[in-house]
């Protein structure tokens, strides 16, 4: 097993959360790590806006007006031309738009997205078709194929009597029939913005680098604010695009042959030539190009959305839902807690013992593949990330390092002084290797006692002490005396 796999899954199994739902028992369960994020969308619309629009002015520069078109509380100011030539054009195309339908020419709703993602289904399988989307199709096909969408009735479209290029052409017809581009016109001007998001030089002057990262974060919270059927279809279409464009070797459809071919349906405002756009159009084409390659990175809230949205449930509320098992907790929070106890505790007792049977099988297995690993720096930081989640072991055979013999705490030196010079036994003997209060206290005492000054009882007592050792000196040198002089008389 590589080491970054296996590193990768040992914090998989620390991190192991149990499901309670015995229904789901044995089954694989998704987690949707954007699950508050959507849930605080439908339940603090104003608090969830909030949030993403502080981000987005964060990272774009956009005026008092510009902030107010885009938070709808001002109607856009969009592109328009003073020719004749774009009046004309411009109401022939709204003229087109009143031939309302069910689908076609109709405000976006789920109905017309289901009737759609026929269509979209359906190109998926005719990826490698050469020139898709840039061919066009049969128009007397498609016109049957608009009225059965329109009906609201159910399209066999393998049935072969109709084209690939008929199904292309009429999922860009739909597009460009909507009554306002499927990025909205409130969000025509943020999306110019995005596309100057340029690096800077080390001297902190802009280049023409593009800066991919924050034009991706950028991105992931306008899309946030799309309206849900907007974001819904948007995320089939740049799904389907992306692998369309993967397929360019086949198919001959870049990113950017097919960012030319929806950008006017997608993101230019309605009503509007290539002449009114001018010196955008290049700006809005690469943009929707880049939309289309990193379309897998665009539809995730931003991980400091996540934390922000999930702390505004979890901050306030003692019990959580179900689904909040949906969501792995974030590294080092203790919030989930009290929670995960709660679900273990009603689990089935077999359930319990099947489960740890199962984590403690498969973290033997784990450490058996670091213990057969060579000695390296990659094995001892595998060990102590099997020491850091010490709550996820359970007691078995499986010892992970030997225990360090723990050296045995000598006695307090204060101590050993007290008993050389006052001749006192050992207190008592320790019960423990670990230090406790008690000894400690003891220990104190012993050093207060040394440090006592004596008191005036205990110093007469040693005076007299003294005092009485002088006198049987000065006694036994007299008799001393008194027997060498009786010595030398009698001599």
């Amino acid at each position: 097993m590589p080491l970054q796999k296996l590193s990768t899954f040992i914090d998989a199994i620390c991190r192991f959360v149990i499901c309670n739902d015995s229904s789901l028992h044995g089954q694989t369960v998704i987690f949707n790590p954007d699950f508050f994020v959507e849930k605080l969308r439908h339940e603090k619309p104003e608090v969830f806006t909030e949030l993403v629009v502080s981000n987005i002015t964060r990272l774009i520069d956009l005026p008092g007006t510009e902030l107010a078109q885009l938070m709808g509380e001002e109607d856009p100011k969009l592109p328009g031309g003073t020719g004749s030539a774009s009046t004309f054009f411009r109401s022939l195309m709204s003229l087109k738009r009143k031939e309302k339908g069910v689908v076609f020419g109709s405000p976006l709703t789920e109905e017309g997205i289901a009737q759609v993602s026929q269509l979209i289904e359906y190109l998926h399988k005719q990826l490698r078709m050469e020139g898709l989307f840039r061919v066009p199709g049969n128009s007397v096909r498609q016109q049957i194929l608009k009225d059965a969408l329109n009906s609201g009735a159910d399209i066999d479209l393998e049935s072969g009597e109709f084209h690939a290029n008929d199904v292309a052409s009429l999922l860009k017809m739909f597009l460009g029939e909507l009554p306002e581009p499927l990025l909205t016109h409130k969000h025509f001007l943020a999306h110019l913005k995005i596309a100057d998001l340029m690096q800077f030089d080390d001297k902190g002057n802009k280049t023409s680098t593009p800066h991919k990262e924050r034009q991706i974060e950028a991105l992931q919270l306008l899309f946030l604010i799309l309206p849900m059927p907007n974001r819904n279809l948007l995320k089939l279409l740049l799904d389907l695009l992306y692998q369309t464009a993967r397929k360019q070797d086949k198919n001959k459809m870049s990113a950017h042959n097919l960012a030319l071919m929806f950008a006017p349906h997608i993101l230019w405002p309605r009503n509007v030539t290539a002449g009114d756009l001018q010196q955008n159009i290049t700006k809005l084409n690469d943009g929707v190009a880049f939309m289309i390659k990193h379309s897998q990175k665009l539809f995730k809230a931003p991980a400091y959305v996540r934390e922000c949205a999930r702390l505004q449930y979890l901050g306030s509320r003692a019990h959580a839902s179900k689904d909040d098992l949906d969501l792995p907790p974030s590294p080092g929070s203790k919030e989930l807690q009290p929670l995960r106890t709660q679900k273990r505790s009603r689990l089935e007792p077999s359930q319990q013992e099947e489960t740890q049977q199962r984590t403690e099988a498969a973290l033997k297995e784990l450490f058996r593949h670091v213990r057969n690993m060579p000695d390296s720096a990659k094995k001892q930081q595998l060990v102590r990330q099997f020491q850091k989640h010490p709550g996820t072991l359970t007691p078995g055979p499986l010892v992970l390092t030997p225990p360090a013999q723990r050296r045995t705490r000598s006695r307090s030196f204060s101590g050993l002084i007290k008993r050389r010079m006052l001749g006192n036994p050992l207190v008592g003997e320790r019960t423990s290797r670990d230090s406790s209060p008690d000894w400690e206290r003891a220990s104190n005492e012993n050093i207060c006692l040394l440090q006592r000054p004596e008191s005036p009882a205990t110093h007469g007592s040693r005076l007299r002490l003294k005092l009485s050792e002088g006198r049987r000196e000065d006694s036994r040198k007299h008799q001393q005396a008194h027997a060498s002089s009786t010595k030398e008389s009698s001599i």
